[in-house]
């Protein structure tokens, strides 16, 4: 990637990262803070109210990392041992006969006076039964130690992890129930413009149907958040200030269409009424304007209304922000460098998310990039980030960010 000393104006977009840093600020200062408990198996999506404290050894007890045989290496001499018991997971075993080995199975606890587990394919049991171990031996091998992987009082999971699978089966491992979480996020959206009408509807003149709704109220739920669907805020004032006091009770606003400085901007409008608006001119391609705000203290957040744009900037900015709400550290998607597989002749004085996929370990990208084309990230799986002032030759380094990492 090759930077391109081209003359702009700059200086008046605000950079990503500031917009980001910004917006996760404003979470910080007013998080989500009420919780519930929530059956463990009910808790994939959401966010640990209290830290996960461990109480109990993990594992309890000393057990066999093998199938195998247990002894006191103390007791071999390296002549044929005589098996004085056999030991199953889930089975409290005898103390070990000294003089003898203990016929063991993987995740069996360890009987007391065993220090090694050899494993059964170095082992050959003889025409009167006794077990003739044929490698080295040392003590500890083959053990899982008591607490290998917890001890009781140690924080396995801080308050703020977002839980998933792999989270639930570690505090089902601890013998947890139920967990604490953060309530769910109550989000409204809603789309402006009385261009928009929804979908099974015939089109009119100048008609088309509304999809960001559609997207945003799925990711959310995806997202784990309870979907106040707002519908579509025409373009009335009166109607949208009603609309507006009607939803005194979410977290936040969630609005597409934007708001801008044209004649028939009611959003804004209301917003500068009744509470507080900031746009923001972002220095990011797809979706430029960006605004946030209040109405009656309830935060607003606008994205543009083009459909790329729309899926770009909550992706990078909207969902990182309702994510801290509810105490969440870890906000920003995996990015990774990638070669990329095409050529970005001309630099542009914004940071580019680029709609592409990943084929022969290189990105590409969709043949038509405009901001109104969802079919783009239908295609995509993932978006290809083009830095501001920046070309590329095939080859050079782009970051890559799969929409795995955003679309949850």
């Amino acid at each position: 990637m090759k930077p391109v000393g081209k003359p702009g104006r700059m200086s008046e977009l605000m950079p990503v990262e500031v917009a980001l840093e910004r917006l996760l600020a404003l979470a910080e200062a007013a998080p989500i803070r009420d919780s519930e408990s929530v059956l463990l198996a009910a808790s994939d999506g959401r966010v640990l109210a209290d830290d996960l404290i461990a109480t109990l050894d993990l594992p309890p007890w000393p057990n066999s990392a093998m199938d195998g045989y247990a002894l006191n290496l103390a007791d071999w001499t390296g002549e044929p041992l005589t098996v004085s018991q056999r030991i199953f997971a889930g089975q409290a075993p005898e103390p070990l006969t000294p003089g003898t080995c203990a016929r063991i199975f993987t995740g069996a606890p360890l009987p007391a006076g065993a220090n090694c587990v050899e494993m059964q394919e170095n082992a050959q049991v003889q025409t009167d039964e006794r077990v003739l171990f044929t490698e080295a031996l040392r003590v500890g091998q083959n053990i899982r130690p008591q607490g290998q992987e917890t001890t009781a009082g140690e924080i396995v999971l801080p308050a703020g992890t977002r839980l998933g699978p792999i989270e639930q089966g570690l505090a089902a491992s601890l013998g947890c129930a139920t967990v604490q979480v953060i309530r769910r996020t109550k989000v409204a959206v809603l789309s402006t413009g009385d261009e928009l009408i929804e979908p099974g509807q015939p089109l009119g003149p100048g008609q088309i149907y509304n999809s960001n709704r559609v997207v945003l109220c799925s990711w959310l739920a995806r997202m784990g958040c309870d979907v106040v669907d707002a519908g579509i805020l025409p373009d009335d004032l009166p109607t949208t200030r009603q609309r507006l006091a009607e939803l005194g009770a979410v977290d936040l606003i969630l609005s597409t269409g934007g708001v801008s400085v044209g004649e028939a901007d009611f959003l804004g409008i209301a917003l500068r009424e009744e509470g507080e608006l900031d746009l923001w001119k972002l220095a990011i391609k797809p979706g430029k304007p960006l605004t946030f705000g209040h109405f009656r203290g309830v935060p607003v957040i606008g994205l543009p209304g083009n459909p790329a744009s729309t899926l770009v900037t909550f992706a990078l900015l909207a969902r990182p922000y309702l994510l801290r709400l509810q105490g969440v550290q870890a906000v920003e998607p995996l990015k990774f460098q990638v070669p990329a597989g095409f050529v970005w002749p001309k630099p542009g004085n914004r940071r580019e998310y680029l709609r592409g996929r990943l084929e022969k370990g290189r990105a590409i990208i969709y043949k038509n990039q405009s901001s109104g084309v969802l079919r783009s990230a239908a295609w995509a799986d993932g978006l290809v980030e083009v830095l501001e002032k920046s070309t590329l030759a095939e080859g050079d380094w782009v970051g890559f960010i799969p929409l795995s990492e955003v679309l949850g």
